[in-house]
């Protein structure tokens, strides 16, 4: 493997690049058993020529699994400190089994081996490692050669003095020189043949050393095959302290120590010194000098650990010896005195075997790796690189944890641990790499792997000696290393590793996010496991870049493009050989030098081993921001070649042919090197060229034309930048040269495989995709929507249009007074109808072929179907918006300069055209969002007309399933349409049941986003879960979307869901929205998503909180005012963009006063609201100390360029880190939970209209004063407009029947002037005057128009009015004339058929025919009367002066109807708290010292303080238990409640509906009543308030009242004045008259039957009415309650109630007497008509006698006074009205023309016959009493009932008096006890059994009206007015009647008012000895007989 990399670091700058320490990346992993000691390089040594130190970085531990038969025994390690020389003998000769002299020392020993010799022996002996230096004794064949024992001769055996040392020489012949003088080597020079291959092994003294080398120089030089055998040989005879290479100075190559490497592993560095000779003495110094300035030696030697030693060719200075030894002796202690083994050799060669059969055996599947085809293996020496290199990955990927294909859904999880750590351990570096990438971190490349302890704990010194010691030994000295260090895993090893092991997807979202982070991308990439060179051109398919340039005409122009698609020049960068200089890093210092683009070794997380990064090729893009500090004024590609260039031939020819310019960094290069014939090419070439050399401190240089030089060495690094970034500009701009380079021709080369070409799946999909753009080619971009997705555009928008209406009908259509549930239903009815528009319209190809994709599901072809369509349909708008932008850049441009030339004509026409280029921006947005929201909109269609689309080859019932596929494979769901901003509730929720279906019913919690425009919500997402949500300028977030977040296994056991659901929105405040309803649309989303989120993070870009400050109080007003849906969410605010650290406790201040702003509003909120909630988080959970986050900017530095700022990443981890803390205590909700609370939500945000067009919570309670003052406005003209037409009617009755539309306007002026002047001064002068002003002109037209529909309409009902004056006039004048006409007709129509022989049913038919025609004629010109609709009035009305979804609510709950009969309040009233507590206050010490006196059983009279309590329940319902603490809240509200209800019923009986006609001003006046008088009672109350709830539901059960009354009003009416209804009313009675004549009957005969069936009603009239006054008589006679006054009345009723003994009639006895009065009245009464039925009837009858005789002589009488005046019929009949005038109600005149009766005689006779006839027939009928004018009972009611009716407000006793209304104070003889009112005393649940007349004689004190003062009894009068009518007179009268009820009821008592007769109100025990008997007779005794 080459090791040269790019991530060297240039040396030439002290003070930046020349640390020697850098870590070199570029060595291979080590392959050996992880349990073997690790042997570290040490320090280079206090001698050594090279200036700078370096120390490798190695980890405790390695990853790779070792093989079972090499795990090694710990204890065999040594950790003890080394030990010196002497010790290290003496220690040895202690030791038993030691022996000195075992080896032969007798001379040397040659090896000689054939080629074909069998291979080396097997080993029989432990794997151990040794840690004492003797030598094996060699195989072979000794000779006799031996020297004397001096400095280099041959050993003896007795002069072991030392440790034995092994030495293995290998290196350059001709770097040594051979002799007797040779101390290290001798005259024996190893001999290569064809034929063998020759090996010597010598024992020599050296330094009083045994040394036993193993001389194999030249063997490197050889390809001997049996080479591999010696060395195995070798090793395994020999344990060897250190490998000497010997060469000359300048020879050292990197092939050399590669060479090692593959012979005897990495482990071998461990043990290496280079050691230069040198020919000449004076050569010597000039190597100090070579070495110092010769960078690539110095890495080189770097690889060795920095050791190298120098020395002459013929070895014969005994110092230079010495020094060697001592080199090797430190070495040893370095390496922990381990040696080189056989097991280190021979575990590489069993894994190398392992990985060559397993290459042979079949296509061994590489779990981690892409690419599993492996190729079959040669012989292991000749495919050694490529087997270390597939072997080095699959090490990596193995320490990495990684196995199988890694998914985006496996890194989209949440996890346990928090990623913001800067280290961790290695099998986690791949998750926590990947996670941090998710982020946006770029610090994710500079993980660090934790260090075990052992690692620290060997970092310390081994001299444990206590002595001070030497300092230079102890400073200079080398430290040995752990023994356990490995080398750690370089960071692109890691990202390269998940890049191998990732599916296609991940790849694509990982290079996304590296580009994001500003990364350089990989090109070109080696399969690890084939070699073969991939072209992820799929990766970067998601990639965009966007710039500045400047035009030729110098203007700056913008340009967004893929970069897949970008065409910009490419400089290409590549090395030959080792160079000094990092290529990496000087490519950064040209790209952008504050941020690694290009990693580099001396980047965090580099380390010396670098496995997978050679021969990858990454690219970087340049983008100019079109400033002038831009380097390149052009975007400008760069490519990295990361190795060395000579060994990747296919990489470099590709880069050089597409590059611009060429960039070449050369170490000093020989002229026949290999590499110099690529540079040759470069050089002839055309392309420019620049050359970077590393050992030249010269400046550029233009060779030749495009051809350049730049030397690197000791050179101002600045300079050295701007040269180069010189030279690439000179290049760039050489025209015939430069080329431009696009990505996707990368993939043309043959040589490279294409991932989008070889995985079929990609390639399908793409085709499908291909196939769906090809149909939208030549299609105006702003009508494609219209034309392919005909189910979204106006049908869509118009379905959404109708459905707000429906659930928010507007005051216009109210006014109407149309009638709403019909426009409802007519709204349905469009609605369906554009459903079936829908489902009816053409199915276009593109959704064909959509549909068709989903449902054929193979692997992976649906999801890269989908991602390439997103990619290309992404690539296809930005082209049409670019186009568009720069249009309406150039319209903007032209509206500018006509505003300054103040050019309105052209201003006027350039503004319509820049709307227009504007609009067509709008529309040209095309995505795939588009087209899941066409398949939804097909599928609601379908749906709702229950059928399926013609087109549509399956059923859509399976279109939601598809969309839950896509879900659960990480595509967003619209969950609410950005464009139409509503809900498809029925896709949605289809959508979420096929969810269900697939993944069960999961917990999910719901995490919410919510922003201003732009603030960075969609990009906080994406980086807190790696999600893909929108984020670009061009394309933010429309509506609302929705996507599962799966919670990884581990997170499981901390949280209690499964998935989180993220939803994202759309920016607030959008300025494209403006002029579109913005702020409603922001209200109704906010209150969505808030409502929808367990938690919602409130994005803020800055720390200026006011616009989403003004959101919040409107989320939460309407959540206050959705009272059906109960929801709990939580909030966080992030604010974007602080720069400042120190941010969260600078804005404490600002956190406070936000806090109090957000309380401060909802206490607004809720007193509008009538919710009693006090503070921001009793609606939304939110801690102001915790929950709220500052974040850093998100770009460190300047676009667009910067990469992500580390510290919002950071920020961003920490905010997930909080939301998952505080997701651990929720439960989330179900997926089925989550789909109800859509519908509810969205159901509920759809019937509120009100409070979302205001900005905020202020702004409504000033529009709800406003609405206020615009009812006071409206009332005052109104009542105005009453009183001007009462005067207009008085003068239509007086005879003025003229009324012009200017006296009403007079008559209106000064009123309309009045409310005019006080609309000014509420607009102008009013506190709030800021807001006000931006309604002013909408009030304003609607008091004109007000004003002017009073005018127009009252104008219109007074000439009504007149015209039917004129026809009841007309009416009177010609009644006879008209009924007389009818008459007559009637006669001469019969007269005229009578001989035609019609039957009855044509008689019918011609007389209906006829009738209509005379009806038709006589009612000519009268204006009709038709019904009325009070309830639309009155719903009309309400909506005006109270909110219309309140006032609908209240309709639908019909609670209202039982408003006057409910058992209690406590739905209508807060409390007032600031009072509770005082209450509590108080309360809480009086019951203390209750307690202490019950305990003493002292009873103080001072210490009694009584309560009003809870009285006056209907029915046996106990009150709740919270109005313990106000308890008289009942009864006050009770009495409001009927007090109004009385005075309205006043009101409708004092309207003149009757007279006049309804008109709908008496509703306004009836609840405007009702409101001012709520309002008056809240203006006195203490204790609550009332809800507007109860104002709404008061007022319509007083106007349900009021419809009743003004409709039979209205009825009496019509019936009085409508002509036509007394017309048609006489039908009847002229059909019989036509029937009669024309059946022959005399005029005579039926006029008598016509005055005979007037007569009958008169009579049965006045029978009814005279039977009822007799009958109320005879009851108050016969029935003995009745008989006398109402005190004797109440004491039978109290006598019936103890009878019965039913609480529940005694409660409503106590609170409603009169009721109950009345109600015993009527039982009383109905019992008698029961009993005495049959007398009832003979009063009847005998009646009905009475009155037929009298009628009977009226008849006669009328006879003889017409026969004696000669008179004719008519006289006659004014004879015989004005004879019974005073017993019937008869007319004056006669209804027809009685003139022509003449026999007077006949006319009695007749008229007796049918009189008798008539009058038997009504004896016979039953009797129906209702039909009396007043009944029985009604008559005795009110004769009992019209006294006063006042209660005791003590004990509830009636006053007796008998006046209602009464001068003087009320009193009663006997008060009760005040308990059975509900009086209690404070702080206790003791009811009081004090009774008034006693209490007022007392010392005592009580609250009045549940006030904190109290009054003493002995001045009741002073506790208000209704205390001071009372005279209570101080006495002990009683009664025992009430004692008695209190101990027979006491449970019931106890039970109803929930409190108890104990402690004070211990009921005595003389009360419970009454008995019944006693207390009737008690009643008998107190009040009469």
């Amino acid at each position: 493997m080459d090791q040269g990399t790019d991530d060297d670091v240039m040396d030439t700058s002290p003070e930046s690049y020349g640390d020697s320490d850098d870590v070199m990346d570029t060595s291979p992993v080590s392959y050996r058993n992880p349990n073997d000691v690790n042997l570290p390089v040490t320090h280079q040594y206090t001698d050594d020529i090279i200036y700078k130190t370096h120390e490798t970085d190695q980890e405790a531990d390695d990853v790779l699994a070792p093989p079972p038969e090499t795990h090694q025994n710990p204890d065999n390690m040594m950790d003890s400190p080394p030990l010196t020389n002497s010790e290290k003998y003496k220690e040895n000769l202690n030791e038993d089994n030691f022996d000195p002299f075992v080896t032969d020392l007798t001379a040397k020993t040659e090896f000689q081996m054939q080629p074909t010799s069998a291979p080396a022996t097997s080993h029989d002996q432990d794997h151990g490692v040794k840690t004492h230096g003797s030598s094996n004794k060699a195989h072979g064949e000794y000779k006799d050669n031996v020297k004397p024992a001096e400095e280099g001769s041959n050993l003896k055996p007795d002069d072991h003095s030392d440790p034995d040392l092994t030495i293995a020489v290998f290196g350059s012949s001709d770097a040594v020189q051979f002799g007797c003088d040779n101390i290290l080597l001798g005259e024996k020079q190893l001999c290569h043949k064809n034929a063998e291959f020759s090996m010597i092994v010598q024992e020599r003294r050296i330094s009083e050393l045994c040394v036993s080398v193993i001389n194999m120089i030249g063997s490197h030089e050889t390809d001997f095959k049996p080479l591999d055998r010696v060395i195995g040989q070798v090793v395994n005879e020999n344990e060897i302290h250190a490998f000497i290479f010997v060469v000359r100075l300048g020879q050292l190559t990197d092939a050399d120590i590669e060479w090692l490497q593959r012979i005897f592993s990495d482990r071998v560095l461990s043990f290496v010194i280079i050691v230069f000779t040198y020919e000449r003495v004076e050569e010597c110094d000039t190597i100090i000098d070579d070495l110092k300035n010769n960078s690539v030696l110095e890495q080189l030697l770097e690889k060795c650990g920095g050791r190298y030693h120098t020395c002459s060719n013929i070895m014969n200075s005994q110092s230079e010896m010495r020094e060697l030894m001592d080199r090797i002796k430190r070495l040893f202690t370095d390496n922990n005195q381990q040696c080189y083994t056989r097991e280190m050799y021979t575990t590489l060669r069993d894994l190398q075997d392992s990985e060559y059969q397993s290459g042979n055996t079949a296509c061994a599947e590489t779990v981690s790796i892409g690419d599993t085809n492996a190729q079959t293996l040669g012989s292991l020496v000749q495919t050694d690189k490529a087997e270390k290199e597939k072997l080095g990955a699959e090490q990596i990927i193995d320490r990495l944890h990684l196995k199988g294909k890694l998914r985006t859904v496996d890194f989209l999880k949440p996890i346990v641990q928090s990623q913001s750590q800067e280290s961790c351990a290695e099998e986690e570096l791949a998750s926590v790499f990947l996670q941090k990438l998710m982020m946006m971190d770029y610090r994710a490349r500079y993980l660090k792997i934790i260090e075990n302890k052992e690692h620290h704990s060997q970092q310390k010194n081994n001299d444990s000696s206590e002595d001070d010691g030497d300092a230079f030994d102890s400073i200079f000295r080398e430290t040995a290393k752990p023994s356990d260090e490995t080398y750690a895993v370089h960071m692109m090893d890691v990202q390269m590793a998940v890049f191998h092991c990732a599916d296609s997807f991940l790849k694509q979202l990982m290079v996304t996010k590296l580009s994001q982070c500003q990364y350089a991308l990989p090109l070109l990439v080696p399969n690890p496991s084939t070699q073969q060179i991939e072209f992820p051109l799929w990766t970067f398919r998601q990639i965009n870049k966007s710039w500045k340039t400047t035009d030729d005409t110098g203007q700056i122009c913008s340009k967004f493009l893929p970069v897949y698609k970008a065409e910009t020049p490419m400089v290409a960068f590549f090395r030959f050989g080792q160079v000094s200089s990092s290529k990496s890093q000087l490519m950064n210092s040209l790209i952008n030098e504050k941020h690694n683009t290009f990693f580099h070794r001396n980047c965090p997380g580099s380390s010396r081993t670098r496995v997978l990064m050679d021969g990858v090729v990454e690219i970087a893009w340049y983008c100019p921001s079109g400033g002038k500090t831009d380097r390149f004024t052009h975007c400008v590609a760069f490519c990295n070649l990361h190795g060395d260039a000579g060994a990747h031939d296919t990489q470099l020819d590709i880069l050089t042919e597409m590059a611009s310019v060429n960039v070449a960094i050369l170490p000093q290069l020989n002229k026949k090197d290999k590499s110099m014939t690529k540079i040759q090419t470069f050089y002839k070439d055309s392309k420019p060229l620049i050359c970077l050399l590393t050992d030249s401190d010269s400046f550029l240089t233009e060779m030749r034309e495009g051809k350049y030089k730049i030397g690197l060495k000791g050179r101002n690094q600045s300079v050295v930048f701007e040269e180069i970034r010189r030279a690439i500009n000179n290049g760039l701009l050489s025209t015939e040269s430069c080329s431009f380079f696009k990505l996707e021709d990368v993939s043309k080369d043959n040589d490279i495989r294409v991932d989008e070409v070889e995985d079929d799946d990609c390639r399908k999909g793409k085709e499908a995709a291909q196939q769906m753009m090809s149909l939208l080619e030549d299609k105006d971009m702003t009508e494609i929507k219209e034309s392919f997705l005909p189910c979204q555009g106006n049908l869509w928008h118009q379905w959404c249009q109708k459905n707000k209406e429906l659930h928010r009908p507007t005051l216009g259509e109210l006014h109407k007074g149309s009638n709403i549930e019909k426009n409802k239903s007519s709204k349905k009815s469009e609605m369906l109808k554009i459903r079936e528009q829908q489902q009816t319209s053409d199915l276009s190809q593109f959704i064909k072929i959509f549909i068709q994709k989903l449902n054929s599901p193979v692997g992976n072809e649906v999801a890269y179907f989908l991602k390439w369509l997103g990619i290309l349909l992404d690539n296809y708008t930005t082209e049409s918006l670019s186009a568009l932008l720069h249009e309406y850049d150039e319209k903007w441009s032209t509206v500018l300069n006509l505003k300054k030339k103040q050019d309105k004509s052209k201003q006027m026409s350039a503004q319509v055209e820049l709307e227009r280029v504007s609009a067509k921006l709008q529309a040209a947005t095309f995505g795939l969002e588009h087209i899941l929201r066409e398949i939804g909109q097909i599928y609601e269609s379908c749906s709702s007309v229950k059928k399926n689309k013609k087109d549509l080859k399956f059923n859509f019932s399976s279109l939601p399933s598809l969309a839950a596929e896509m879900m659960i494979s990480g595509f967003p769901l619209e969950l609410m349409d950005g464009d139409a901003a509503h809900v498809p509730l029925i896709w949605v929720t289809a959508v979420l049941d096929a969810l269900i279906q697939k993944l069960g019913d999961k917990r999910v919690y719901v995490l919410s986003v919510l922003g201003i425009q732009s603030s960075g919500k969609s990009t906080m997402l994406n980086a807190m879960f790696g999600l893909q949500f929108a984020v670009s300028a061009g394309r933010c977030t429309r509506g609302a979307f929705m996507q599962l977040v799966r919670v990884s296994k581990e997170m499981k056991a901390q949280l209690k869901f499964d998935y989180i659901l993220v939803v994202d929105t759309e920016g607030l405040r959008a300025l494209e929205l403006v002029g579109r309803s913005t702020r409603n649309h922001d209200n109704e989303m906010a209150t969505f998503v808030v409502g929808l989120g367990n938690m919602t993070l409130i994005n803020i870009f800055g720390e200026n909180t006011a616009e989403m400050q003004d959101i919040l109080q409107i989320v939460v007003q309407a959540f206050m005012r959705m009272k059906k849906i109960r929801l709990n969410p939580s909030c966080m605010f992030v604010h974007q963009n602080v720069s400042d650290v120190t941010a969260g406790e600078k804005n404490m201040e600002g956190r406070r006063r936000l806090q109090e702003k957000l309380d401060e509003m909802t206490k607004l909120a809720a007193k509008e609201e009538d919710c009693d909630k006090e503070f921001f988080s009793d609606i939304i959970a939110f801690d102001i100390q915790k929950d709220v986050k500052y974040f850093a900017q998100l770009w460190e530095g300047s676009p667009p360029m910067a990469p992500p700022n580390p510290d919002y990443s950071r920020n961003i981890q920490e905010l997930k880190d909080t939301i998952l803390s505080k997701a651990k205590k929720s439960n989330g909700i179900t997926l089925s939970q989550f789909r109800m609370r859509i519908n509810d939500l969205w159901n509920a945000l759809l019937n509120e209209n009100f409070v979302f067009s205001f900005k905020n919570t202020l702004e409504i309670a000033v529009y709800r004063q406003l609405e206020t003052k615009y009812s006071d406005w409206t009332f005052s003209l109104r009542s105005a407009m009453m009183t001007i037409e009462d005067k207009f009617y008085n003068r239509i009755a007086n005879g003025n029947i003229k009324v012009q539309e200017k006296d009403l306007l007079a008559e209106m002026r000064k009123t309309k002037e009045q409310v005019e002047k006080s609309m000014m001064s509420c607009f102008e002068e009013d506190k709030d005057k800021d807001i006000l002003c931006q309604w002013r002109g909408r009030f304003e037209i609607r008091i004109k128009d007000l004003h002017d529909d009073l005018v127009k309409g009252t104008k219109r009902k007074l000439d009504e009015a007149i015209e039917q004056k004129k026809a009841r006039e007309k009416l009177d004048q010609r009644r006879t004339e008209y009924e007389s006409k009818l008459f007559s007709r009637s006669k001469e129509l019969a007269l005229s058929l009578r001989n035609t022989g019609t039957d009855e049913h044509m008689l019918k038919e011609e007389f209906d025919t006829m009738w209509s025609k005379w009806v038709t004629e006589m009612t000519e010109g009268l204006p009709p009367l038709t019904d009325i609709n009070v309830w639309e009035d009155v719903t009309r009305i309400l909506h005006e002066n109270h909110e219309q979804s309140l006032v609908d609510e209240c309709l639908k709950q019909k609670v209202y109807e039982v408003i006057d009969r409910r058992s209690d309040y406590c739905g209508y009233i807060i409390l007032k708290k600031r009072l509770e507590r005082s209450d509590e206050a108080a309360s809480s010490a009086e019951a203390t010292e209750i307690s202490k006196k019950n305990k003493s059983g002292i009873f103080s009279q001072f210490g009694q303080k009584i309560m009003s309590g809870i009285s006056f329940f209907r029915g046996t319902q106990k009150p709740p238990e919270n109005m313990d603490l106000n308890a008289e809240l009942y009864y006050s509200i009770r009495d409001l409640t009927h007090k109004i209800i009385q005075e309205s019923k006043m009101i409708m009986k004092k309207s003149p509906v009757g007279t006049r006609g309804y008109n709908d001003s008496f509703v306004q006046e009836i609840t405007d009543y009702v409101k001012k008088s709520v309002q008056r009672h809240q203006s006195v109350s203490q204790k609550y308030t009332l809800k507007k709830e109860f104002t709404v539901d008061l007022s319509l059960y007083v106007c349900e009242i009021a419809r009743q009354t003004f409709t039979e009003l209205h009825k009496e009416f019509r019936e009085t004045n409508d002509l036509r209804l007394y017309l048609n009313k006489q039908k009847t009675e002229y059909w019989n008259i036509f029937k009669k004549y024309y059946k022959g009957a005399t005029t005579t005969t039926i006029l008598s039957e016509f005055i005979c069936s007037k007569l009958e009603q008169s009579i049965l009239q006045a029978v009814y009415n005279e039977t009822a006054i007799g009958l109320a008589a005879q009851m108050r006679s016969d029935i003995q309650a009745l008989r006398e006054n109402r005190p004797k009345l109440e004491k039978h009723i109290l006598r019936s109630l103890a009878e019965n003994e039913d609480f529940e009639q005694y409660i409503e006895y106590i609170i409603n007497p009169r009721e109950h009065f009345q109600q015993f009245i009527k039982n009383e009464v109905d019992r008698y008509f029961t009993k005495q039925n049959k007398q009832i009837q003979n009063i009847f009858k005998g009646n009905l006698k009475q009155k037929g005789q009298i009628v009977s002589n009226a008849v006669k009488a009328a006879t003889v006074e017409a026969k004696s005046q000669n008179g004719d019929g008519s006289m006659w009949f004014r004879c015989f009205t004005t004879t019974l005038r005073d017993e019937l109600q008869l007319t004056g005149n006669s209804c027809v023309d009685l003139s022509e009766i003449e026999d007077m005689d006949f006319l009695e006779n007749v008229l007796s016959k049918s009189l008798e006839k008539r009058m038997e027939n009504l004896q016979n009928c039953s009797i129906k009493m209702e039909n009396c004018r007043k009944g029985p009972d009604e008559i005795l009611i009110e004769h009992f009932c019209q006294c006063c009716w006042v209660q005791c407000p003590f004990c509830k006793a009636i006053c007796t008096n008998t006046v209602e209304g009464h001068p003087g104070d009320h009193c009663v003889p006997f008060h009760r006890n005040i308990g059975l009112n509900g009086w209690f005393y404070r702080g206790t649940t003791n009811l009081s059994i004090a009774i008034c007349t006693t209490a007022v004689a007392s010392d005592r004190s009580f609250y009045p009206n549940s006030s904190d003062d109290t009054v003493p009894w002995k001045e009741y009068r002073k506790g208000g007015c209704k205390y001071a009518n009372w005279s209570i007179t101080p006495d002990n009268s009683d009664l025992p009647y009430w004692k008695w009820f209190v101990c027979r009821f006491q449970k019931d008592l106890e039970m109803y008012y929930s409190k108890t007769f104990q402690g004070y109100g211990e009921i005595p025990d003389e009360w419970k000895k009454y008995t019944i008997k006693e207390v009737l007779e008690s009643l008998d005794k107190y009040l009469g007989q």
